[in-house]
């Protein structure tokens, strides 16, 4: 609630200062190089192939994270936070780390919003990214390397097929896929995946 509340003061704070973030309008215009003399053009192929090479490099260095003793000593304070500290790891310094790379990553991510698409509308605070962001956890299976790169697969499909099928109300059926991953698939699909090759 505490997130939900300051996200929705920090989009009124940026729809308010107008000469500064744009207001309603956002930043338009934004002008970027070329990219070894590839424009950023109507098509996307130049954005595309850009944003899948820096996604390939920021997985290479988060999946190198994850197999340091730092990314273990993470994974131990996730499954047991209080006994962590007893065998010398320090929980509270450790998840000031993870907190800020994981903000660098989503200021990168931004970043790369910002350059691909020339614009930076105000809907970027808005709670329905945060929400489509925590839906693609849901649906991937959170605390998983992959979980984020399968479940934004699947929600961009969803959407656009549940969004071709009607047009009004294709929410619903975004939340009938949460609610039906959910209670049956509580680790995700790659969680649910994973057990069935177990058995």
């Amino acid at each position: 609630m505490l997130t939900l509340g300051f996200g929705l003061l920090l989009a009124e704070a940026a729809n308010s200062a107008h000469g500064l973030t744009g207001g309603s309008d956002g930043l338009q215009g934004v002008h970027t190089w070329k990219l070894l003399g590839f424009g950023f053009d109507i098509y996307g192929r130049t954005a595309y192939a850009y944003s899948l090479a820096v996604l390939f490099v920021l997985f290479l260095i988060c999946r190198r994270l994850i197999h340091s003793p730092f990314g273990l000593a993470l994974r131990g304070i996730r499954e047991n936070p209080v006994r962590m500290p007893a065998i010398g790891a320090p929980s509270r310094a450790h998840l000031r780390k993870v907190y800020v790379i994981s903000a660098v990553v989503a200021g990168i991510a931004g970043a790369l919003l910002a350059q691909t698409t020339e614009t930076v509308a105000l809907e970027v605070l808005s709670f329905e990214r945060s929400a489509d962001v925590l839906v693609i956890l849901i649906l991937g299976g959170a605390g998983r390397l992959y979980g984020g790169i399968v479940g934004a697969l699947i929600y961009m499909v969803a959407r656009d097929q549940f969004s071709g099928m009607n047009p009004q109300y294709w929410y619903f059926w975004i939340g009938l896929l949460l609610v039906s991953v959910v209670m049956f698939l509580p680790n995700g699909i790659l969680g649910g995946l994973s057990r069935l090759f177990r058995k």
